[in-house]
């Protein structure tokens, strides 16, 4: 099996099998940092951390610590209420949901406003 070169920010290379995964290169560096990191950057590319990684590059791991990874989390957060609302709601048309500097938002067109109790079964349908 062929090999890679990945260069982390601190200038270390390590080698790995070339097809790795950004996840299966953030467990190899330790569990804290696969359980904390959102995205990785592979050669400048903001890539998911399934996404296999096929040549030398540099690697970077992007967390919610960083304001790149806040954004990252907002991004994905406003994704999966979108997902949630349709759904639970099939009648409800999703306009724009963009991350902001203190969250993020979306905006459903619907006949009927949501009401409390439809905002209850949002949040559960979350978090599954």
């Amino acid at each position: 099996m062929s090999t890679i070169q990945l260069t982390f920010p601190d200038g270390t290379v390590k080698e790995f099998p070339q097809g790795i995964t950004a996840l299966e290169v953030a467990k190899s560096i330790g569990p804290r940092l696969a359980s904390d990191a959102l995205v990785a950057k592979v050669d400048g590319r903001v890539v998911d951390l399934s996404s296999r990684i096929e040549s030398s590059s540099p690697i970077q791991f992007v967390t919610s610590s960083s304001p790149e990874g806040l954004e990252v989390y907002r991004h994905s957060s406003a994704h999966l209420l979108a997902a949630a609302v349709l759904e639970l709601f099939p009648d409800a048309h999703p306009g724009i949901g963009p991350p902001t500097e203190t969250g993020f938002f979306y905006d459903f067109f619907r006949e009927k406003p949501f009401t409390e109790d439809d905002l209850k079964k949002i949040e559960d349908e979350m978090r599954e």
